[in-house]
Parts: C-alpha cells; structure tokens; sequence
C-alpha cells in the first residue's frame, strides 16, 4: 500500500516511477546510482517490527539523502500536485537491474564458495530472494531460515536482530559460518562455526587485520560509533589501527569514513560500510566480503583474528512518550553525573533517543559487570520516576549487538 501510494504520488507530480518489487535497500542504492535515476525510494520496517515502517529516500549517488533535504520534502507534503495531461509521470515494473545488482557481488568472491556448507537467515525479508540466489550460484550448500516472506512475518523472531537462531543452525547443520540479514538487507551479523556471534565490530576487526597482512590498509582507520566496544578499540590499536567514533546511524559513519578515508566503517550491529565499493550498507556484500576473508585464509571462522575479550556492556531500552524528556530532567540529569561516577573514568556511560521507534536508549560499559549494572539502574530508575518510561528490554552487549 505505501509503495503503491508513494509511486501514484510521485506520478502525480510529473515523475517516472521504475519499480523493482521486493527488493534490499543496497539493491535499490545499486539501481539509483547506476541506472541514471535522480531518486531512490524503499518502503521498509528495516530491523524494526513489520508494523514500523518507514520511506527511505536514496540520492542518484545511492547514499542517504542529507537531513536537510529530508527536511524540505517533508515542508512539501501538503502542496498540490501540479501535473496533469500528459504530464503525468509513466509507471513501470524492471527488475532488471536487481540481476545486475547479484551479478557485481558475485564478481567480488572470484574463488567461488564450492564445498562450503552455509547457514542463512533472511529475516523474512527482503534479501529472501537474491542472497540464497546469490549463495547458491557461488557454489555454497545451503541451509536456510527466515526465507518466507508473507508480508507479516518480516524480522519475526529471526533475522539480525534474533541472533541466536543462526547461531543455533549453523551448529546444528555443522555449517562452517552463518549468515543473518535483517529485514531490508542493509545489515548483516554472522555466526562461526562453533556458534559464536561475529558482529558488526568483530566483523570489521576481521576485515581490517586481513587487509592489513594481505596488502596493507591505508589509511590505518577503521569508523565506529560510540557503540563499539572498548574491547574492539584495543584490538585495533595493538595492529596499529585507529578506530574514528561517531554518534550512532550509518549516516554519520558514512561522513567520518569520507572525512578520513577509511576504507570500512559501521556499526556493532552489523550495518557496514565498504569505501570504494558502496555508499551505504550492504548485507550481501558484508557477507561476501566475509566470506572471501574465510576462503582465503583458510581457516575456520572461530579462528579468524583478532582474538580480543568485550568489556561488560549493557542496553537497556525504556520505552517513554517524550523521547526529548529526559534531557530537561533534572533527576535523569543527576542520575547520568552519578553513573559516570560509579563508572569512575574507566568506562562509557551513553543515553540517546533511537531514531526510529519511541525508546530511550541506555548504554553502560565498564570494567566490571557490578559497577556496570548499578550505574545502568540508576539512569534506569531515573527515567522511569522522571520521564514515565517503561523498560521494554535489557541487552547484554558484552558478545552481542546494538541498534
């Protein structure tokens, strides 16, 4: 309903509407910067539950439209059409550049997949299509979940932001690394063949000591958010690896990677971005970069550096009306001074408003997993009596992901 609405909206106002069908957010960012369109537009829950959904709008150069432009065309939406007649934009159904989109990725793992047993979750999404699709032609074995999309089952208890299932399968099905999108396939998140998780921080770390041993990473950055665990940012700096932090959203990630250079940036939860390859995340080409990394180095995943242990660190998510709330709180305000006492200088205390669902998000690491909960309750506890929120979940993060 909301594609059909947004297409007959644009046709109205005198624009040509190709559509692709169900297809991954890289997908479409492949087809707007490589098929001469001025605009890409995807209807997408993204990681969020099916009843979240939202329009991403995406530039001819693939990437994010910037704030200000998503700024005015919401300054827009109450003016009138103005086409009509023959002025009214054409409608038009090409997947073709979809094949084209599988044909790229599967060009970058020339050393094919043959013998390699996958598992691989699709979340119910979008990527329910083209990653078996994709697996399948480089010569990988399969064993798949979450590759059933009916529309109301997308991110439903699989997919990225379930972890835990891939986990589950891949060492159930003795499968050498398993792969999990989530519901539009712009992140992915991965489990070695014993069952660990390898998020987007481990995933990176990987990526970066290969390219460093392989043929040198220059420049020596790697961009984060402030999500990313210390234990990561040692990692780094002990292969003489910078990691560049930035607020979370892969919009600021992709303008520090600009801003540096890096050649690899993202997010712990598994929302990558490789330089000279795309401009936005891609979880088919994380997958695929992963995966050459495995076959070429000839190990199991379990054993791919760098080996680093997680300082403890915890999300809790409190659910509230006024996601503005608690920054003109004077009790939440004491309660955050408070907690970055108990944490004493030797760890990160975070809270910031999700961008995407009415939440309050309440990030603690430290050294120690008692300092680290007691300064968590207290913002908690704050918010709560302050700002009448409402816990909605408790994340350890020490060896999973972030939003």
């Amino acid at each position: 309903m909301l594609g059909a609405a947004a297409a007959a909206g644009l046709n109205s106002a005198g624009i040509d509407v190709t559509t692709l069908g169900v297809a991954p957010t890289p997908a479409v960012s492949f087809a707007a910067r490589t098929g001469g369109f001025g605009l890409g537009v995807v209807i997408s829950a993204s990681h969020n539950p099916p009843e979240d959904n939202g329009i991403k709008f995406l530039g001819a150069s693939g990437s994010k439209l910037c704030p200000e432009s998503e700024t005015e065309i919401e300054g827009l939406l109450n003016e009138s059409a103005t086409a009509s007649g023959k002025e009214i934009g054409r409608l038009e159904h090409d997947a073709s550049s979809l094949q084209a989109y599988v044909d790229t990725l599967a060009g970058l793992l020339p050393e094919r997949l043959d013998g390699f047993r996958l598992a691989l979750d699709c979340a119910n999404g979008a990527a329910s299509y083209l990653a078996p699709e994709l697996l399948r032609r480089l010569g990988a074995e399969l064993v798949t979940i979450g590759c059933e999309p009916d529309g109301d089952n997308i991110n439903v208890e699989c997919g990225a932001t379930r972890p835990g299932c891939i986990q589950e399968v891949t060492v159930e099905a003795g499968a050498a690394l398993g792969v999990a999108f989530d519901g539009d396939a712009d992140r992915c998140v991965f489990s070695d063949e014993r069952g660990g998780l390898i998020n987007g921080d481990r995933m990176m770390g990987i990526w970066a000591a290969f390219q460093k041993s392989w043929n040198g990473l220059e420049p020596p950055v790697v961009v984060g958010t402030v999500m990313s665990n210390m234990g990561f940012e040692n990692a780094l700096e002990e292969l003489g690896i910078r990691l560049e932090r930035t607020p979370v959203g892969d919009r600021h990630v992709a303008s520090r990677i600009e801003e540096t250079q890096a050649r690899i940036g993202g997010e712990q939860s598994g929302h990558i971005i490789f330089r000279e390859l795309t401009p936005t995340g891609d979880g088919l080409l994380t997958a695929v970069q992963l995966l050459r990394v495995l076959k070429l180095s000839g190990c199991a995943a379990s054993e791919l550096p760098p080996h680093f242990e997680n300082r403890p660190q915890l999300l809790v998510n409190v659910r509230v009306d006024d996601k503005d709330a608690w920054r003109r709180s004077a009790g939440v305000q004491s309660a955050l001074k408070d907690a970055e006492r108990i944490v004493n200088g030797d760890g990160r205390v975070l809270v910031r408003a999700s961008g995407t669902q009415p939440v309050v998000r309440v990030m603690v690491e430290s050294r120690t997993e008692e300092a680290r909960d007691k300064a968590a309750e207290r913002i908690v506890e704050a918010l709560v009596r302050e700002a009448g929120g409402e816990v909605q979940s408790r994340v350890d993060l020490t060896d999973a992901l972030g939003d």
